[in-house]
């Protein structure tokens, strides 16, 4: 590890903000426990951030972008830098994701696939860091030049979600800083750790102090100061949609751009012509991988009438048959929920579910298996005006629903307010284009589920979200267009009254 570390080697460890290049205590001298969620102990402890770190942070990214060596690197050599930052992932990938599992409870299986993955979108968006280009615009005004440039829209303020810290670091930071612009970071208080692990990495890559800031803290204090700050441009966001809302409602009092990744309530659809073991599998994946903590979780499975006791009835068996334990063991396929309050949350709907009249038949409340495990949980008979099939729960509970025909699972399907991902599985080649055409999603799988690369854009509709993260519209996300305008007549000019 490089020298001035993240944070020190007592147990538990305490972490310090990153901020111009250094490592740094919270200005208010106040720290938050990190607990794990497996050991249910606190094995960390990271900065209580002010708004007064986020000054402080802000105003480091803005010089790296005005007056810093970033302001006047060229993209070819930000984009050898970014590189260099996917490489050290690389090289650390298994440390990383062991970091991670400590502080949210997620397989280290998963995990550990990430951040193998990880370092693709430094890699792609810095090969991509010297390919923004601008354009000449074929005028239709005699004697008059004009073009267009990007330029980027400024500091960028990150907030990112507890589930998955150094993939939406990724999502948002690599497409930002290809921009060029600079970022400030406030991760999920309950899971800062792997950040700031990750802060140390960017250092020792070469990239200028200021480009990458981490203030960590609560959301309310951190978060809300990083939202109204004057000098920041831009905010990303990965979280809830009501989180999201109130985001997007105090950004707009400054003009902030704003990207917003949000929940969803994701129709996983299954056909009578599916190749059913897969399907099952992907129903599996859909809402019990990463114990449902996702917000792309197929937690609405609609099935077809005429396989849906078939279906059903093998659905059980997997729930009950899934290893619920130590997130480390490579054996394992259920780990822990990552913060009390949503193991509590889960446990209410679960509760809401029953009074609503669903019919549990697998599940159904806390596991064995230690303090915040929830079984993985199955209803039927689900209507989809009933709150377990409208509302996120974000966890291991899966609402069965039934359709007779591709009308009605359209109908079903987009009956949501959410609109982020859709699952579809079918052998007919014609039905799989039509569904995917219908369902109103931002991503829509067939016969596959949760599969993401740097090349694909990803985002929702309706409430889940504005914007969208990778593929090679990502970039313009963090850039503005400004269009230029050259006479070149040296003629005398006409009225000027009049518009040209």
């Amino acid at each position: 590890m490089a020298t001035d570390p993240a944070r020190t080697a007592a147990h538990p460890a305490v972490y310090r903000n990153f901020i111009d290049g250094a490592f740094v205590d919270p200005a208010g001298g106040a720290w938050l426990d990190s607990t794990d969620p497996y050991r249910n102990e606190v094995w960390a402890r990271i900065p209580r951030g002010s708004a007064a770190d986020v000054d402080r942070a802000v105003a480091a990214a803005r010089r790296a972008m005005t007056t810093g060596p970033w302001a006047g690197m060229s993209p070819s050599a930000r984009g050898k830098v970014m590189r260099r930052i996917g490489d050290l992932v690389a090289a650390n990938a298994e440390r990383l994701a062991a970091i991670e599992v400590r502080d949210n409870g997620k397989l280290m299986t998963e995990m550990l696939g990430q951040l193998r993955y990880h370092p693709e979108w430094w890699y792609y968006f810095g090969g991509l860091a010297d390919k923004i280009e601008g354009g000449v615009v074929p005028i239709d005004k005699p004697d008059h030049f004009a073009f267009t440039t990007h330029e980027p829209v400024g500091v960028v303020g990150a907030l990112t979600a507890w589930n998955s810290p150094l993939i939406f670091i990724a999502w948002k930071c690599a497409p930002a800083l290809a921009a060029g612009c600079a970022v400030v970071v406030k991760p999920s208080e309950f899971t800062s750790a792997s950040t700031l692990e990750f802060a140390a990495l960017t250092r020792e890559a070469g990239l200028p102090d200021g480009v990458f800031n981490v203030v960590t803290g609560l959301g309310a204090e951190a978060g809300a100061a990083l939202v109204d700050h004057p000098d920041v441009a831009k905010i990303t966001f990965t979280g809830s949609d009501a989180t999201g809302k109130r985001i997007y409602q105090q950004a707009a009092k400054s003009m902030k751009r704003v990207s917003l990744e949000l929940g969803g309530k994701s129709p996983n659809i299954i056909f009578e012509d599916a190749d059913l073991d897969a399907a099952v599998a992907g129903a599996v994946s859909g809402i019990f991988a990463a114990t449902g903590q996702t917000c792309i979780a197929g937690s609405r499975l609609l099935v077809q009438n005429s396989i849906r006791a078939e279906v059903t009835e093998r659905l059980v068996e997997m729930a009950r048959g899934a290893r619920i334990g130590d997130p480390m063991l490579p054996e394992t396929n259920i780990g822990p929920v990552t913060t009390p309050p949503q193991y509590r949350k889960i446990l209410d709907y679960i509760e809401i579910a029953k009074a609503e009249g669903a019919r549990l038949i697998a599940g159904g409340g806390p596991s064995d298996a230690g303090p915040n495990f929830v079984q993985p949980t199955i209803f039927t008979d689900v209507r989809n005006d009933m709150r377990i099939a409208q509302e996120e729960v974000f966890g291991p509970v899966l609402a069965i629903i039934g359709f007779d025909d591709e009308a009605e699972a359209v109908r079903i399907g987009n009956d949501v307010i959410y609109g982020l991902a859709a699952g579809v599985w079918t052998q007919n080649i014609g039905r799989a284009h039509r569904m995917a055409r219908a369902l109103r999603a931002g991503t829509v799988w067939v016969n596959t589920y949760r599969a993401v690369s740097y090349m694909m854009p990803f985002g929702g509709m309706k409430h889940s979200g504005l914007g969208r993260e990778s593929g090679i519209g990502a970039v313009h996300e963090y850039l503005e267009t400004k269009s230029v305008w050259i006479n070149t007549s040296d003629a005398a000019p006409g009225n000027p009254f009049v518009l040209r």
